[in-house]
């Protein structure tokens, strides 16, 4: 499926409306280019499942958790620093993909062997002011 959004505030509303599909197991893999809204859209699906907005992006710590008391889990990764796929086994970040939150992974496309082969891919294109061209599949 394609979309396109004029603007941020329908970005998210649609990142929102998406998440609400999502339960523990599910994993997102998102690509786009630097400021096409990765992080953007992990903070509008977090701010939906869990209330709030915690969100940062784990550019430099690779992984973040957010939890709140009677909401599932999500796990955030960010793979844009990843030169080599073995360095991930190190980090420990397979243990994200355990099955008990939704996961959500930028530049996934560094690492594509941490994921599993069900997920949803995100593609997004554009940034700054321009419109954002989300597609979206199951794989």
């Amino acid at each position: 499926m394609q979309y396109i959004f004029s603007d941020q505030p329908q970005f998210e509303i649609f990142a929102a409306k998406f998440t609400g599909e999502l339960q523990a197991g599910d994993v997102v893999a998102l690509s786009g280019p630097l400021g096409s809204g990765k992080t953007t859209f992990v903070r509008a699906a977090v701010r939906a499942l869990q209330g709030d907005d915690p969100t940062s992006s784990p550019t430099f710590t690779f992984w973040h958790r957010y939890t709140k008391s009677g909401t599932v889990p999500v796990d955030h990764l960010d793979l844009y620093r990843v030169d080599d796929p073995a360095e991930l086994t190190e980090l420990g970040l397979e243990e994200a993909f355990d099955g008990s939150s939704i996961v959500f992974v930028e530049w996934w496309q560094n690492a594509p062997d941490l994921l599993p082969a069900q997920r949803y891919e995100i593609e997004i294109e554009g940034s700054g002011d321009t419109p954002r061209i989300v597609r979206v599949s199951k794989v």
